[in-house]
């Protein structure tokens, strides 16, 4: 056989493994609940596993060895301290309320506690940043097919860059779809069930692949104390501070920083309570637990095991650094996702195909619980919350079920969306594209959840629309969004930014718009008691 065939072989077999575990679990689901939330009968340890896999997407998976790759130093892990603080107070304060008022959707808290309107417009707000941020990550596994393609056939790099551009783009879109296709399948059959099960499989062959790697370059660029050679100060801490400006240009220059002390401390403290408190996505996981301690178990612990696999996968780019500068003549012109460019390259048939199975299978295992994710709130919210709302728990099931063909679809869409943005701007990084898609709406989430968390009588559902209109109208200026988009379509600016304010950083985006909607939105009494109070 072949190498490619060997290659190819692996990623078959691995397939359809995880295909078969899916159809599986999916015997005997007949109920909404079933489907959603396994009747809360799933272990902790494979709930820890499924949170991972979610976390640790393809974006992930190819996205932070090129962090380390660009920079050679550590700092992206700084923002894995602000995740750990946040999953204890998840762990603390979101738990808890989800599970006694056994919402199946994080949403239904919203109405209880405030309204209908409240729960419907954070429901809307997730499914479109959801939508996004998911399908943006589609295409992140597909880098490895075209650079595939190039490999097996050469004269793919003598093309006319159109006509080279043109294939690329279809090698993309016919990844886009086999991958979802194949996701949906097993996701659309199996519902919860299949989904933290496949989820614990992918996790482990994603971390086997990606620790021969890390070990396999160790051999080739010299052991530890050639890693040690290749990092660059600052190592793993970036105050941002530079004596020699004054205290306001200090705090302008860190909220323009991606990696500081201060990010890791304060961004990505409320980007990971977002992400992990107020996404269904993430929160579902959890409450497949049997009660609140397993799932308040399962989300600490998953914060623990990340700081391990971040500076893993940092230490394989700044190793990919080192060992592109020894070979320099193998070296890719620019980052296409240098880690992908390395396993298509400089990996032995075998287990290039092993580490390919890592790969799909990161994109898989987030791919498919944000499918299930997506199709639960739909159904919840809007299919029995708006359109049917004497609908039984088999047809809510049957709606799941097919909602989740509905979004595979639209992620899939906007999958080589991102494709054709990423091969027209071939610079842009992975991880600020990911991060991007929800940095803009989810401080708006994160507030109105605050607000009902932390608050008894503050907060009503037209407060808590203006709030989180604040809150993405701020994000989007200090960001400098209406530039960007104007940019974009005329070529110029709307506006000039005064010296003063700040363009800040993908990292402080969610807290921007966090502080500005909770604070708007408490400004709202609410008349009499609060609806969570009552039934708590």
């Amino acid at each position: 056989m072949s190498g490619a065939g060997l290659d190819i072989a692996i990623i078959v077999l691995y397939l359809v493994v995880i295909i078969g575990i899916g159809l599986y679990a999916a015997r005997g689901q007949k109920t909404m609940e079933t489907y959603a939330l396994g009747n809360r009968s799933m272990p902790w340890w494979a709930v820890l596993a499924s949170i991972l896999a979610s976390e640790i997407s393809a974006g992930t998976f190819l996205g932070t060895p090129s962090e380390g790759y660009a920079k050679q130093n550590f700092l992206y892990a700084q923002l894995v301290i602000g995740t750990i603080i946040a999953r204890l107070v998840v762990a603390g304060i979101f738990i808890k309320p989800f599970y006694d008022l056994k919402v199946v959707s994080i949403y239904e808290f919203l109405e209880i506690r405030f309204g209908r309107t409240t729960r419907r417009l954070s429901s809307f707000v997730f499914l479109l940043t959801r939508s996004l941020a998911s399908g943006s990550r589609i295409f992140v596994a597909a880098i490895l097919l075209v650079l595939a393609w190039e490999v097996w056939h050469p004269e793919f790099k003598q093309l006319p860059p159109a006509e080279r551009f043109t294939q690329e783009l279809l090698i993309y879109v016919g990844a886009v779809v086999v991958i979802t296709f194949l996701t949906a399948l097993y996701t659309t059959l199996g519902g919860i069930k299949a989904v933290v099960w496949t989820d614990l499989i992918q996790v482990t062959v994603m971390f086997g692949s990606a620790g021969y790697v890390f070990y396999w370059l160790l051999g080739q660029t010299g052991g530890w104390s050639g890693l040690a050679e290749s990092v660059k100060s600052p190592v793993f801490v970036n105050t941002g501070i530079d004596p020699a400006k004054s205290f306001g240009g200090n705090v302008k220059g860190i909220l323009e920083q991606e990696y500081t002390l201060w990010a890791a401390f304060l961004g990505s403290v409320f980007t990971t309570m977002a992400t992990h408190g107020t996404d269904q996505d993430m929160v579902q996981r959890m409450l497949t637990s049997p009660d609140k301690k397993k799932s308040q178990r399962a989300v600490i612990v998953s914060g623990l095991v990340d700081l391990p696999i971040v500076v893993g996968f940092i230490a394989i780019g700044i190793l990919l650094y080192r060992f592109y500068t020894q070979n320099a003549d193998r070296a890719p012109e620019h980052d296409p996702g240098i880690f992908a460019w390395f396993m298509v390259h400089d990996l032995s048939p075998g287990l290039r195909g092993l580490l390919a199975a890592g790969l799909f299978s990161t994109a898989m295992g987030s791919l498919s619980t944000a499918l299930n994710a997506l199709a639960t709130t739909f159904t919840k919210d809007w299919y029995v919350g708006y359109f049917r709302p004497e609908a039984s728990s088999h047809q809510q099931f049957l709606a799941a079920r097919w909602s989740t063909v509905g979004f595979a679809i639209l992620l899939a869409l906007i999958g080589i969306g991102t494709a054709y943005v990423k091969l027209k701007n071939p610079s842009l990084r992975i991880i600020p594209i990911v991060l991007l898609s929800f940095g803009y709406t989810y401080g708006s989430l994160l507030g109105v959840f605050l607000i009902g968390m932390l608050t008894k009588a503050r907060g009503t559902c037209t407060g808590n629309i203006v709030a989180m209109v604040a809150g993405f109208v701020a994000v989007a200026i200090l960001s400098d969004l209406p530039n960007d988009v104007w940019g974009m379509i005329a070529g110029n600016k709307i506006y000039e930014r005064p010296d003063w304010l700040p363009r800040i950083a993908f990292t402080w985006m969610i807290m921007a718009g966090t502080l500005v909607t909770f604070f708007v939105g408490i400004c709202f009494p609410r008349q009499g008691e609060a609806y969570v109070a009552k039934k708590l």
